[in-house]
Order: structure tokens, then sequence, then C-alpha cells
């Protein structure tokens, strides 16, 4: 159980795949304009990192089995496309608001790298099927936490007046996650010290 305590917590914290890994930036910077559509893609990120993760998990022993290890980068890229158009679909049906809303960044998980990270990472790691979906879902409420975050420091900086001309736009956005990011390196030795 401890296991598992620590690669939940050091998915969402120590390792977040937006803030340390740098992977997934682009929904990240793109849809943390406002809170309620930064939720809504939260929601469809975790779910697919989740199912991706357990669908990729027996792929990968197939392919293990049958000396394909080579293949299975374009595997799971196809396995996760599948899987957001499902997602596309489901949300355009039952939720159209929220669909309108995510825009361009609905389809984009497809090519989130954060969610091919996530089933790349748990091969790495060698994580068994309870180890990748439990990172796959820390993984998920990490970026979760982190476009939250930024979604209300954005607002904010929306809003803020007595921004210099020059950093008005993109490069006062990019300064705020890089203080985002870098408040998320603090964790490393909390979570150290919390599981030792």
């Amino acid at each position: 159980m401890k296991e598992i305590a620590v690669i939940l917590v050091s998915a969402i914290l120590v390792n977040n795949f937006v803030l340390s890994k740098f992977l997934g930036v682009c929904s990240f910077l793109g849809v943390s304009k406002s809170t309620s559509a930064s939720l809504g893609m939260s929601g469809a990120v975790i779910f697919v990192m989740v199912l991706a993760s357990a669908v990729t998990y027996p792929i990968n022993i197939l392919l293990d089995q049958n000396n394909l290890g080579y293949l299975r980068t374009i595997v799971f890229i196809l396995v996760i496309a599948a899987l957001v158009q499902f997602v596309e679909i489901v949300i355009k049906k039952y939720m159209p608001g929220l669909y309108s809303s995510l825009g361009i960044y609905l389809p984009l998980i497809t090519t989130n790298c954060a969610v091919l990270g996530v089933a790349l990472l748990n091969v790495e790691e060698s994580y068994n099927f309870i180890q990748s979906i439990v990172n796959a879902f820390g993984a998920g409420v990490g970026y979760t936490i982190a476009i939250l975050m930024f979604a209300g420091v954005r607002e904010r900086i929306t809003n803020a007046t007595g921004i210099p001309k020059a950093f008005q736009g993109v490069p006062i956005t990019l300064i705020a996650a890089s203080i985002v990011s870098v408040s998320f390196f603090g964790f490393a030795g909390i979570v150290e010290g919390l599981f030792q």
C-alpha cells in the first residue's frame, strides 16, 4: 500500500507532467484561460490517461511476448487517438457547452504528449496493472491541479493593471507558468520525507 501511495503522490506533486516534465504544455497554455474550461479539459485528460493506461498495459505484454516492442510508441499513439475520438464524441453529444469551450484543444489530447508519456512511463518503470492505473490517475490529478492553479493565475493576470507593455500577453503567461512550475519543485523533499 505504501508503494501505491508513493506512486500517487509522486505523480501528482513531484513528477507533475506539466510542471516537472513539461509534457502537455500546449493544452495547458491553450485551455487555462478560464477555470471552467480547465476543469473540463482536466476531466477529459484524467479519463483518457487512465483508460489509455488500462488498454495499453495488455497491449504492451502482447508486444513484448511477440518481440514487437519496437512498435510500442506507434501502437500506443493509435490507441490514444481512438480513445480521444471516443471522448470527443461523448462530450459533443452530452456536454455541448464544454465541447465548444474546449474547441481545438479537445482533439489535441490525441497529440498530448502527457497521455503518451504516462503510458510509456508505466512501461519504463515496469509498473504492474494497478500501479499503472494509479500512476495515470495521479498524473491526471497533477495535470488538473497545475491547470486549475494556472487558470486562476491567468485570470488574475488578465485583470491586472501595471504590467509593462513588453510583458503583456504571452510573455507574462510564460513567466507565470515558470513561477508556478518552480513552486512544485519544493514537493520533492516533502514527499521523500513522508514515505521514508
